[in-house]
Formats: structure tokens, sequence, C-alpha cells
């Protein structure tokens, strides 16, 4: 499984986790996550996810983006990543991963960010 398809099954993963669910309660914004080469728009509103769009889309906005290679989401979704690959920063850290945008709403909400982007970890 491709670690865009691996992220691809991130809708059904947030659902069925109640406490991110509950914590994300007065998040809302709109970000683009880059697996690989493929962008994903995640539309969170009260910090379930309204919007799910793989693919590229013309024009489409976002407030940030978070970017990292598929080596990257690969060794950050080990059950037990390797120092070096266990944090979103220490990916940005490595070189493997990149930020863009206005970055204050995952700033104010970063254990969410974290604890969003690590669900498919162990999801092989």
């Amino acid at each position: 499984m491709s670690p865009a398809d691996r992220f691809a099954q991130l809708p059904a993963l947030l659902s069925a986790d109640r406490d991110l669910l509950r914590r994300g309660r007065w998040l809302t914004a709109d970000c683009r996550i880059d697996i690989g080469n493929e962008p994903f728009f995640l539309g969170l509103r009260d910090g379930a996810l309204a919007t799910f769009d793989r693919g590229p889309k013309l024009m489409r906005s976002s407030v940030f983006a978070f970017r990292a290679t598929d080596e990257g989401w690969t060794q950050y979704w080990k059950p037990i990543p390797e120092p070096g690959w266990h944090d979103l920063f220490a990916l940005t850290k490595r070189g493997a991963a990149s930020m863009d945008g206005d970055l204050r709403p995952l700033l104010q909400n970063l254990q969410y960010f974290k604890d969003l982007l690590a669900l498919p970890r162990g999801k092989a």
C-alpha cells in the first residue's frame, strides 16, 4: 500500500477517534497535506473532516500546507518511528518535510494535528 493510499484512510480513522474529535471541536481550517507528490485537501469543521479531497485541484486555497516525501511519511507512520522520523518538526529538520502558509492554526492546534497526521501509523 502506498503512503497516499494509507493516508486516504484518514476519514474513517478520524471518525473512529472520539477523543481526537472532542479535542479538535474548536478547530475550523482548510489545509493541504502532501503525501509525496499527491496533495490532499482537508476541510476541518469543528475538528471533523467536512471535506477530504485527493489529488490536485485547480485554484484550491488552503490556510497552510504540510508536505513530506513518501519516505518521510513511511518512516513517520512506523509503529515506533526512529529518532528524527518521530515528529512533524523532526521531519522538517531532516529535510523530508516542509510547511508553508499561515501556520497559526497549525501551531495553535499542534497536538491535534500531530495526532491527526499520526492516525495512519501502524495501519500498513
